[in-house]
């Protein structure tokens, strides 16, 4: 059972809802130690922005969430220097994983989206513990999934439920993804950097888009356009193509101000400048169709998860039907595409309550 607590920095967090996870039992029974009173973990979501840390209380019965604490990853050079923070006041914990945005490899891993580069041997020493693991921050999502509730999902195609693979695909500041393995019984969370995989147009506008991207970069991966950055770059193109409108003086002083893609969804939200609502038709059908792709390729029958920062933000419009409409559109195989369940996961937190999950895990490894 877990239990998981909002959380204010320095105070004892009220509980506000207990989650089952009757793996997690059966697994300390079956490792020997149903004696184990209280231990504590430690859990953290690296991501290109910002890193969330969280420590949990591990009893035999619950894990509970007693403290956490997120961090602007600019103000920083490294984890080792966020943990010397967090870790100050706090207990001595029994085993730590932390998800990274980035391909984990023998324990090492150089953040896509972030000047720096991680190494399981470094954070044992700076830890003084053993039990340390990186893993991929969509594993660590993928590893979240399996502790929300049925409130942390909305449902853009509730398809048919079968026993079987998953999928999880999640936009943000760059573009993940992660496979859930069936083995019979659970899902068993695998990493993959498919995100970054060549982008693939599938109309004429997407050419045009596709042409004027590999202009600037060079290589074009799915990531260029289904990210914070890709929705601006979708927008830039549609503004230099000049087929949509222009962009107005207001338009660009906000773009310069603020945060281009927040500005561009909500504009488009409004429907106060049509390239921006071009330019979202245009990201939620390419998004649609990633993860269509996604579902064909492990054969997803348990689903599509869409994760990230960005899907719930845009809930309005992945809901429309331009996402599902991309999703479904693979010819001779959209009869089966139209069966598999897609939910969008609104709970921010799923990364760190995954990395936590599998730091419980590592007890008793």
């Amino acid at each position: 059972m877990w239990e998981y607590r909002k959380c204010d920095a320095g105070q004892e967090c009220p509980a506000y809802r207990l989650l089952r996870d009757k793996t997690f039992i059966m697994g300390l029974r079956r490792s020997g130690h149903p004696t184990i009173l209280s231990q504590m973990v430690l859990g953290g979501d690296v991501g290109g922005t910002k890193t969330r840390v969280g420590l949990f209380r591990v009893t035999r019965r619950h894990t509970r969430r007693i403290f956490e604490k997120t961090f602007i990853n600019r103000n920083y050079m490294g984890l080792e220097e966020i943990l010397s923070d967090f870790m100050k006041e706090q207990k001595e914990i029994g085993a730590a994983c932390f998800g990274v945005a980035g391909p984990v490899i023998e324990g090492k891993v150089t953040a896509t989206n972030l000047p720096w580069r991680l190494d399981r041997q470094s954070l044992q020493k700076n830890l003084s513990l053993e039990k340390v693991e990186l893993i991929n921050d969509l594993v660590a999502n993928a590893y979240g999934i399996a502790v929300l509730k049925k409130k942390d999902f909305e449902v853009l195609n509730p398809g048919k439920i079968m026993q079987g693979n998953a999928g999880l695909l999640a936009a943000g500041t760059g573009l993940g993804q992660a496979i859930l393995f069936w083995n019979g019984s659970r899902h068993v969370p695998s990493p993959s950097e498919g995100g970054h995989v060549e982008f693939g147009p599938k109309n004429d506008l997407e050419m045009r888009l596709f042409r004027y991207l590999i202009d600037r970069f060079g290589h074009v991966s799915y990531e260029r356009v289904l990210s914070g950055a890709g929705l601006f770059h979708i927008y830039q193109f549609l503004r230099d193509f000049g087929r949509f409108g222009h962009e107005p003086e207001w338009l660009s002083n906000k773009i310069i101000q603020e945060d281009p893609p927040l500005v561009i969804s909500e504009t488009a939200r409004l429907k106060k400048n049509r390239i921006c609502v071009k330019a979202l038709d245009i990201f939620a059908s390419i998004y649609g169709a990633a993860a269509g792709n996604l579902a064909l390729q492990v054969m997803a029958v348990g689903g599509v998860y869409v994760g990230g920062g960005i899907a719930p933000k845009i809930l309005w419009k992945l809901k429309d039907g331009t996402f599902m409409k991309a999703f479904r559109e693979k010819g001779r195989l959209s009869g089966f595409l139209a069966h598999i369940p897609v939910k969008v996961i609104m709970n921010e937190g799923t990364a760190l309550l995954g990395a936590a999950s599998r730091a419980v895990g590592l007890l008793n490894e």
